[in-house]
Formats: structure tokens, sequence, C-alpha cells
């Protein structure tokens, strides 16, 4: 399976598809529209949300919250510049790094 036959990179393509596209015509553009304060905003209470779904430990609301989630990150990547493969390579470059020594390495002296 290649990067594009993932889910979430076939997401990320139709959302930086949106971008520039009329507000009216989809909530992606609207997010787009409204700049990354906005998008920023809904991705910190789709965090929220998250959290309170595996608080009550329904499986299913935890799962739709963590897809809401991922949606508004993937936006926040398209209007940030960030693609999926430059994630993937930040996760390849800290895989098999202690998740302590990682965390120390970003310190500021």
């Amino acid at each position: 399976m290649t990067s594009t036959d993932h889910t979430l990179d076939r997401l990320f393509s139709a959302i930086a598809a949106r971008k520039g596209a009329d507000p009216k015509s989809s909530y992606t553009a609207k997010l787009f529209a409204q700049g990354a304060p906005k998008i920023a905003q809904k991705l910190g209470e789709e965090a929220v949300e998250t959290v309170i779904a595996a608080l009550t430990e329904e499986r299913a609301a935890v799962t739709a919250e963590s897809a809401d989630l991922l949606y508004h990150l993937l936006v926040l990547w398209v209007e940030r510049g960030v693609t999926p493969e430059d994630v993937w390579a930040e996760l390849a470059r800290r895989e098999g790094v202690s998740g302590l020594a990682e965390k120390a390495s970003r310190k500021q002296d």
C-alpha cells in the first residue's frame, strides 16, 4: 500500500482541493475563509470533545469524535502548508527513540 492509498492521504487531498472554493459551497471552504485562528479553535474544540468521549468510555463516541479531530487537524495542516508526508517523516524520525529522550531533545536551554 502506498501512502496515497491511505484514507488520511485521500482526505487530505480532498480538503486541499476545497481551499479557495466558495465558502457557501462547503464547510471546509468556510473554515479556510475564516483563517487559521478559527481552524485552530475548531481543532481544539474537537480535541476536547474527543477527551470527553473517552471519559464516557463509549467506543462509538470516541470513534466519531476522533474522526472529527483528524479532519480538523488535516484542515489545519493544509492551512499551514504541512503535508502528511511531513508528519509521517517526523514520526519515522522518532521511531525507535525513547519518548522521554525525544521530548528532552526538544527542550530549550
